[in-house]
């Protein structure tokens, strides 16, 4: 097997890794969050009790653009169908990487 493929399995899948690739390259995750469907702009990932967390903007609900711009923080666990995509984001004005909800437990966030 040639090093490429080993790296191309061995990549790591799942929830967390997927946030945190959204994060980095400024990309959407599509997901289902209380049986809705969401398009979401992670900008940050972090713990809480012990569990992930992620603070992102909703940028659709149902197919929808919401009435106002607000960063929602969503248990990573209740975030199901969780999927890359390949629309770009741009961090958004409301986030603020010093807010103390996550300032002292952010594992990752976007680059202003």
């Amino acid at each position: 097997m040639s090093a490429l493929a080993l790296q191309e399995t061995e990549a790591p899948t799942g929830p967390a890794p997927t946030i945190f690739e959204a994060i980095v390259r400024r990309r959407c995750v599509t997901a289902t969050y209380n049986r809705t469907a969401v398009v979401l702009a992670p900008h940050v990932i972090f713990t809480r009790h012990g569990e992930l967390y992620v603070g992102a903007t909703t940028l659709e609900r149902d197919g929808q653009p919401p009435r106002e711009e607000k960063l929602g923080l969503f248990k990573l666990d209740g975030l199901v169908d969780l999927s890359g995509s390949d629309r770009p984001f741009f961090p958004s004005a409301v986030f603020d990487r010093h807010d103390e909800r996550y300032a002292q437990t952010a594992l990752m966030t976007v680059e202003p």
